[in-house]
């Protein structure tokens, strides 16, 4: 009976766990940030796409960067207080765009190796995602200068006029890396950027 009774303590407290209540609060304002980045980068790729914008280039730039240093503080304030924020903090919504915010940090690579010390413990955990994970890795790998994993990080090739990926370490093995934290084969990824 003492058995059974502790059984049905773990389980209603496992369920517990699992229902836990996101931090609003903090959802919200990752959902803000997100929201001035994706807005000055939606603004940048129609400058860059030859299609019409409400501001020009100079004031896109402008306001890129200022957006970019703001949420470079707020993403630190964040980590130090929560660490990476995970699904069980912010939502799979909430921490996917945490992850995005951060891939834009790159004024600032000691925080972003950082923030993916703290996302490599939450992957661990299965409390953010793996794939996202790969693509800091590769994007940090690269501005230290040394080759990538998973293939994720690209660049124009304009003599080739198509995208390539920075140099991969082992590329031969690299569809099963990606495989392994749910992308897709390099090629199916590369066909995203040269259509």
């Amino acid at each position: 009976m003492r058995f059974s009774i502790m059984i049905v303590l773990s389980l209603i407290s496992l369920s517990a766990a699992g229902q836990q209540k996101l931090n609003s609060v903090l959802v919200n304002k990752i959902s803000a940030m997100f929201e001035e980045d994706q807005k000055w980068r939606t603004e940048y790729n129609k400058i860059n796409f030859g299609e019409k914008s409400d501001f020009n280039e100079n004031i896109i730039n402008k306001k890129l960067a200022e957006t970019d240093s703001i949420n470079l503080r707020l993403a630190k304030e964040i980590t130090a207080k929560y660490g990476f924020p995970g699904y069980s903090l912010v939502g799979s919504e909430g921490s996917n765009k945490f992850w995005s915010i951060i891939q834009h940090c790159d004024e600032d690579l000691a925080f972003q190796k950082k923030a993916l010390f703290l996302m490599d413990k939450e992957v661990k955990l299965k409390n953010a995602s793996a794939s996202n994970n790969a693509m800091l890795k590769d994007r940090v790998l690269v501005s230290e200068g040394k080759k990538q994993i998973y293939g994720t990080q690209v660049r124009y090739n304009a003599a080739l006029k198509k995208s390539q990926p920075f140099p991969i370490e082992n590329p031969d093995q690299v569809d099963s890396r990606r495989k392994s934290v749910g992308l897709s084969t390099l090629a199916e990824y590369l066909k995203l950027f040269n259509r």
